[in-house]
């Protein structure tokens, strides 16, 4: 849907384009695949201190440098691989992010050997099923969460880094966990709760 008429949410810049199909189509639908939950919590983390939009435009660079966001393959990236990420602009050059993926990846797959799946995982957090906020404005959103907070610190516990209750709430909201699409947007409820 892409009539300019339609009803988005207020944060949304609809004169990028590219930008409004990602919040049409992807934005706060309900993830239930690892790969996809791997790939949203590098970008998130990727993401700390700029913008999404910023990190949106380098995401097909995330795709190639980061094998496909292949936890497995990731998981093995060398000091070797670090430096060959640095030197590619396609992606965010930031050693401690960069080095963050890498281990997170690992810490990864020792949440997958625990629960069986990380999706399992994170569901349970949130009952397994999606908490839909009242959001009429702009003024509505918020950055944290009691949810995320605890997600936070259970995942620092673990092992992984740069995720704080910020990025794992942007996290939440983009995999469809938290549904923050405001009341007048059209995507509201366009997908189905699990």
């Amino acid at each position: 849907m892409s009539e300019k008429n339609t009803c988005r949410c207020p944060w949304l810049d609809t004169s990028k384009l590219d930008y409004v199909k990602y919040h049409d189509e992807e934005w706060g639908v309900p993830v239930n695949e690892d790969k996809k939950m791997f790939e949203s919590l590098v970008l998130e983390s990727a993401q700390a201190g700029l913008s999404w939009y910023t990190i949106l435009k380098k995401r097909e660079g995330y795709r190639k440098l980061f094998a496909d966001f292949e936890v497995t393959k990731v998981a093995k990236f060398t000091d070797d691989d670090v430096e060959r990420l640095m030197q590619d602009a396609s992606i965010v050059r930031y050693r401690r992010k960069i080095e963050a993926a890498i281990n997170n990846a690992k810490r990864f797959i020792e949440i997958q050997n625990e629960f069986g799946s990380f999706t399992k995982f994170i569901w349970s957090y949130v009952d397994n099923n999606t908490i839909v906020n009242n959001i009429n404005s702009i003024e509505d959103y918020v950055a944290t969460s009691p949810i995320s907070d605890a997600l936070a610190k259970d995942l620092k516990k673990r092992g992984f880094k740069f995720l704080g209750s910020t990025t794992l709430y942007s996290h939440l909201q983009a995999t469809g966990l938290i549904n923050d699409h405001s009341n007048s947007c059209f995507r509201k409820n366009a997908f189905k709760l699990l």
